[in-house]
C-alpha cells in the first residue's frame, strides 16, 4: 500500500503505536452488530499509515480514511478492503489534481479490536492543526437488487422514519449506500448523497442523522438509546468522541451482506462498479470539504 499511495504522488509516513491497558473487543468470527465480547487488553502495538501529497503546510486538513484490519477466518474483502481500495484509488485521483487538496489519507490499524489505532490517529493528528472533518470508508463494496436483502437494526423505524421509507420504497434492495453523519458533518454527507447520483453508475445514498452530539456526551447517550450505538461502529466514530465532525459511508455490512466477518467475504461477492462510484462520491466530497492549497 505504501508503494500505491507514493506512486500516486503521496508522502506515506508509518505511525507505530504502543498502548498499555486498553479496553477493546476480541475479533474472533461472528455475526453480532454489536461489541458484545468486551476485554481489557494488557498491550497493543499496530501502525497507522499516514498519507499527504508534499508541499501541505500545517492548516486546516480533512482526513478519508479506511480500516486495514480484518477479524479471524475471513478474508475481509468488504469488510474492509472495499474501504482500502476506495481510498487507494482516491489517492490516484486527487493526486492528479492542478490544486492539491488539503487531504490526509489513513489507514488505520486494530478497527476490530475496538478503532484502537483510529484512536491513536485522531489524538495524533488533531496536535498542532486542524483537522476540519473526517471521512469514514467502512464495507463499501457489497451491494444487491434483490428484493428484501436489506435489513434495518430494530428501532431504526422509530428513531428514522426517512431513512426506513427510502428502503421501503426500494423494495428493501440493498442497491444503495448509507451516509452516517452527525449535525456538524451535514453539510458533507448531503454533499456525498448528491455526488453519488452524479456518478457512473449513479449509486443511492441515503443519510442518516445520528442526533447525538460529537463529543463524550454523544459516547454516552449511547447507553440510553442502544440502536444509536450502530451508528458509531467504525473508526469516525473515534474522531466524533474527540469533538471532530465526521461521516461514515457504508454498504451496512451485517445488515445486506451475509459473509459478514465470515470465510465467504470474497472479492468474487463486490460489485465494483457501484465501488467506483463510491469512490467519485468521496473524492467529489474531500475537495468539496477541504481547503485547496497552490501547487
Amino acid at each position: 500500500m505504501t508503494r500505491e499511495l507514493r506512486s500516486a504522488g503521496w508522502g506515506v509516513e508509518r505511525r507505530p503505536f504502543d498502548l498499555r491497558l486498553q479496553w477493546g473487543v476480541t475479533d474472533r468470527q461472528g455475526r453480532s452488530a454489536l461489541p458484545t465480547r468486551v476485554r481489557l487488553f494488557p498491550r497493543l502495538t499496530g501502525a497507522n499509515l499516514v498519507a499527504e501529497l508534499p508541499g501541505s503546510g500545517p492548516g486546516p486538513v480533512v482526513v478519508v480514511g479506511a480500516h486495514l484490519d480484518t477479524v479471524q477466518g475471513s478474508p475481509g474483502a468488504d469488510d474492509n478492503a472495499s474501504g482500502v481500495a476506495a481510498v487507494l484509488e482516491l489517492a490516484r485521483l486527487l493526486g492528479q489534481l492542478p490544486r492539491r487538496p488539503a487531504v490526509v489519507l489513513l489507514l488505520s490499524d486494530m478497527e476490530e479490536l475496538g478503532f484502537v489505532g483510529a484512536r491513536a490517529a485522531a489524538r495524533d493528528l488533531a496536535r498542532g492543526r486542524h483537522v476540519k472533518g473526517m471521512l469514514c470508508l467502512e464495507s463499501v463494496g457489497f451491494y444487491s437488487d434483490e428484493p428484501g436483502s436489506q435489513r434495518l437494526p430494530g428501532g431504526f423505524p422509530l428513531l428514522f422514519p426517512e431513512a426506513v421509507r427510502q428502503v421501503r420504497a426500494r423494495d428493501g434492495r440493498g442497491d444503495c449506500a448509507f451516509v452516517v453523519h452527525r449535525r456538524s458533518s451535514q453539510a458533507a454527507a448531503d454533499f456525498w448523497v448528491r455526488a453519488a447520483e452524479q456518478a457512473g453508475p449513479r449509486l443511492k445514498g441515503i443519510a442518516l442523522r445520528d442526533p447525538r452530539p460529537d463529543g463524550f456526551l454523544g459516547s454516552l447517550a449511547g447507553l440510553v438509546v442502544p440502536p444509536l450505538n450502530n451508528l458509531g461502529r467504525s473508526d469516525h466514530a473515534a474522531f466524533w468522541n474527540r469533538g471532530i465532525p465526521a461521516l461514515m459511508v457504508t454498504d451496512s455490512a451485517d445488515f445486506r451482506n451475509r459473509h459478514y466477518h465470515r470465510p465467504g467475504d470474497t472479492p468474487a461477492t463486490l460489485d465494483y462498479d457501484r465501488l467506483a462510484a463510491v469512490v467519485a462520491a468521496t473524492a467529489a466530497t474531500a475537495v468539496f470539504w477541504a481547503p485547496s492549497r497552490g501547487s
